[in-house]
């Protein structure tokens, strides 16, 4: 079972069985203010300031922040090259997509994903279960993060990176992203919890709110 809580932009607690990780301790720059959090792994998507604020979390951790495979508290990571941009990062840089293997599920976060997926990519990124999503993008249009929802075909999606009452008020709206998605905003929870055979047959959408 692993319980996801949102706090902010492309952050997340994951706790498991064995193990907490969290994506891309959120920074201030994004509006969004995190208290001190303990992990034993901490996943940076790319090192822009409003994802690395590894400050935050309380020592001592393991950081991946790269591409490569990973096994840490008997957790498997792949990280997998992306793009911040649509030009192979040649404008904004790179970024490292994730895969997340926790007590018998695959979670996929994609960071500051600026690109729709090659077919390299999505058959990397097979097998997902629960796909951690940028949805206000401005580098991602809403009907792009919606086609890369379809084309992996979670389980469950999770969006982030969009705006919202506490921060990242730039950002594009969740309206949209749920629009061309073809479902309506749920109402935001808490938390997520989850366990693999608790997953469906078909996709959901699960919003949460900021903790």
């Amino acid at each position: 079972m692993a319980e996801f809580r949102w706090y902010g932009h492309n952050c997340f607690r994951i706790r498991g069985k064995d193990a907490v990780v969290i994506t891309d301790p959120v920074g201030k720059a994004t509006g969004y203010s995190l208290a001190k959090q303990t992990a034993d792994l901490v996943t940076v998507s790319s090192l822009q300031p409003e994802h690395a604020n590894l400050a935050a979390v309380k020592p001592e951790f393991a950081t991946i922040d790269g591409p490569g495979e990973y096994e840490i508290h008997d957790i498997f990571v792949t990280g997998i090259r992306t793009h911040l941009d649509e030009e192979k990062g040649k404008l904004r840089g790179h970024n490292t997509s994730y895969l997340i293997e926790l007590d018998g599920m695959v979670i996929c976060h994609l960071g500051d994903l600026g690109h729709a997926l090659s077919e390299e990519h999505a058959e990397a990124m097979t097998d997902v279960d629960i796909l951690l999503v940028p949805a206000g993008n401005p580098h991602l249009d809403p009907a792009r993060a919606a086609e890369i929802a379809s084309q992996l075909s979670p389980k469950v999606v999770v969006p982030m990176q969009y705006a919202t009452a506490s921060g990242d008020k730039s950002l594009g709206t969740l309206d949209a992203f749920a629009r061309n998605l073809g479902v309506p905003v749920p109402e935001a929870e808490e938390k997520l919890t989850v366990k693999s055979g608790d997953l469906g047959e078909t996709m959901r959408l699960v919003v949460l709110k900021v903790s």
